[in-house]
């Protein structure tokens, strides 16, 4: 397949999506937000993909919506009324996070730098973010006179607590590569050229795992944060009764007792 805003890759049952518009720090277009969601449909529906890396060309991770042509033809809310732009969210922007949390594997994000407005939200929306020096997190809509729209509201207050969240809403201000390691939002901080031999041996050892043990994994992890703990634990025993008939955890036991690696084959 084509693409004209992103490049993808995939190797050993990784795939690796780059937002390709260095020169627009990575902006996010139509077009780029339609092949996005493409790759992530195609991944739920079952390619071979066991995870997903996504980062940014160049020097910047995203730098959210492109503010040069957001309101005009080719932009992502062309239209005036309150109502046009909220279609426009809702149709045309937010497919973009709800295809990251409901793709069914690990999405990792490589903030290889700046991740600004709706590229703070992309990042926070995946599974896992790694991060090194050059990484910064800016929810820099309180900039421009707008306020997260694209699931920082959400995604925030549940990451670093609602007074953290407030003061990075409110003001706009970037928080740094090891705050953001220091409040979670990275799970892991790395010497910058050492960010995608680190990322690519996580996302690695991630799909050497079991494809159906993740998926449910991600989705009860997702589940449970609405639950309150009876209601995640019925959803858990529903989810694990599939895992402990799976091949895999066959597999599991089996390569356990022999002391030798398993291979999950998502059986």
């Amino acid at each position: 397949m084509t693409y004209q805003a992103i490049s993808v890759a995939t190797q050993d049952g990784v795939t690796t999506m780059t937002l390709n518009r260095p020169e627009r720090m990575n902006a996010l277009s139509g077009q780029m937000i339609k092949e996005v969601v493409g790759v992530l449909e195609a991944a739920r529906q079952g390619n071979g993909t066991r995870v997903i890396v996504l980062t940014g060309a160049g020097r910047a991770f995203c730098g959210g919506a492109d503010l040069k042509d957001l309101g005009g033809p080719a932009g992502l809310l062309p239209h005036n009324s309150a109502e046009s732009k909220r279609q426009g969210l809702r149709l045309g922007v937010y497919p973009l996070i709800h295809g990251i949390r409901n793709c069914e594997v690990p999405v990792i994000a490589m903030v290889n730098g700046a991740a600004a407005a709706g590229g703070c939200d992309l990042a926070l929306a995946c599974d896992i973010r790694i991060g090194s020096e050059h990484t910064r997190f800016m929810e820099s809509f309180a900039r421009i006179g707008l306020f997260p729209g694209t699931g920082g509201c959400w995604f925030l207050p549940r990451m670093v607590g609602s007074s953290k969240a407030a003061e990075m809403i409110f003001t706009g201000d970037p928080i740094g590569a090891q705050e953001a390691y220091q409040w979670g939002l990275l799970s892991q901080l790395v010497p910058h050229q050492e960010l995608l031999d680190r990322t690519m041996t996580l996302a690695r050892r991630i799909a050497d795992g079991p494809p159906i043990a993740l998926r449910l994994a991600k989705m009860v992890m997702q589940k449970s944060m609405d639950m309150n703990l009876e209601t995640s634990l019925e959803l858990a025993a529903a989810s694990e009764s599939i895992t402990l008939t799976s091949e895999d955890h066959q597999e599991g036991l089996t390569a356990f007792l022999e002391k030798r690696e398993a291979k999950f084959r998502g059986l």
